[in-house]
């Protein structure tokens, strides 16, 4: 734990803290500061260490690992405690697996690469390695399995709002459960749960957000972007995960006040792609046409259709797209 401590502090003074300093405030020896010092050094950060003048951050690596993380965390329980992966199938599936096992809300797997990644309507892709944000956090929320499905809307809310507050992404959310940016998704969202009757064991929402991408297979060049892509600089994976996990916490906090998304609506809605543009609603029944009108307060999505009825499409095994394309 020390050395996320030890980089939070660094980056809080933004100059030279001196080992005595470093010592005192966390109640160790030098001499234990200078081994994590150096345990960081091996890591990839760039700490320059000057004699009567202390340690210095000089630069560091794009690292997305529990110490870069928790190091840049400003929450009160959404990252406590960070569990850091190098490889995994899926962070959910991880998730899931420790849920059963009795890890408490807040617990947030975090994973640099997975190879067996599920979407909504059963899709599979890889996250490559060293390249994306792969995280899932674990909720224990006393609420009724019918509110969770607005939990990915809240998260969706959450990524929107961190990628154009940390890197100007002019990112929106196409509804349920995706960000894009200029019509290409940027990040994509799986909540899942366990319920017994009418009430909720533990929920999953899995995040995952392009940010050092540089290229996308030929197929999904015109479907997929990143963070880098867009703005032309790297990114921080890290910086970005703990952004978001602050939004979340707080548009969680609110969600909960009232069991559903009033206190979020006009904003989600003011960032929502879909508004105000014809969309195809496809349901197992069959397809239909109408005007995305924006969310109520259950997270359904209201639509017009040609004859002026306006009906609420449920997030589930519904896709909606738009009528040319994925938005």
């Amino acid at each position: 734990m020390m050395k996320s401590e030890i980089l939070s502090a660094l980056r809080k003074k933004g100059d030279y803290v001196s080992g005595q300093e470093l010592s005192e405030q966390f109640q160790v020896s030098r001499t234990a500061v200078w081994k994590k010092i150096k345990e960081l050094q091996s890591d990839g950060y760039r700490i320059e260490a000057v004699p009567n003048r202390g340690y210095r951050i000089a630069g560091e690596p794009d690292l997305i690992t529990a110490e870069a993380v928790e190091s840049r965390l400003d929450t009160v329980w959404a990252g406590h405690p960070v569990i850091y992966l190098a490889e995994v199938a899926s962070t959910n599936q991880y998730a899931k697996k420790i849920s059963e096992e009795g890890a408490g809300q807040g617990t947030l797997v975090i994973a640099d690469f997975q190879n067996q990644v599920k979407g909504r309507l059963g899709r599979t892709w890889t996250t490559p390695a060293g390249t994306a944000v792969a995280m899932s956090l674990v909720l224990r929320p006393r609420l009724s399995p019918l509110r969770i499905p607005m939990v990915t809307l809240v998260m969706g809310l959450a990524v929107t709002k961190a990628c154009r507050e940390l890197y100007s992404v002019p990112a929106l959310i196409k509804w349920p459960n995706d960000v894009v940016v200029e019509g290409r998704k940027l990040s994509g969202i799986l909540t899942e749960m366990s319920t017994e009757l009418n009430r909720v064991n533990y929920v999953v929402i899995g995040t995952g957000i392009n940010v050092n991408v540089t290229e996308f297979p030929r197929d999904l060049r015109d479907k997929a972007t990143s963070v880098l892509l867009e703005t032309g600089q790297a990114a921080s994976r890290s910086e970005l995960a703990a952004c978001c996990l602050a939004r979340f916490e707080e548009y969680y906090e609110k969600f909960l006040r009232t069991e559903d998304l009033s206190l979020l609506m006009e904003e989600y809605n003011s960032l929502l792609i879909n508004r105000g543009r014809t969309v195809q609603v496809q349901e197992p029944e069959g397809n239909w046409r109408g005007t995305a009108l924006g969310i109520d307060r259950e997270g359904c999505l209201l639509v017009e259709k040609e004859e002026g009825s306006v009906e609420k499409v449920f997030a589930g095994e519904v896709s909606v797209r738009g009528v040319y394309g994925y938005v």
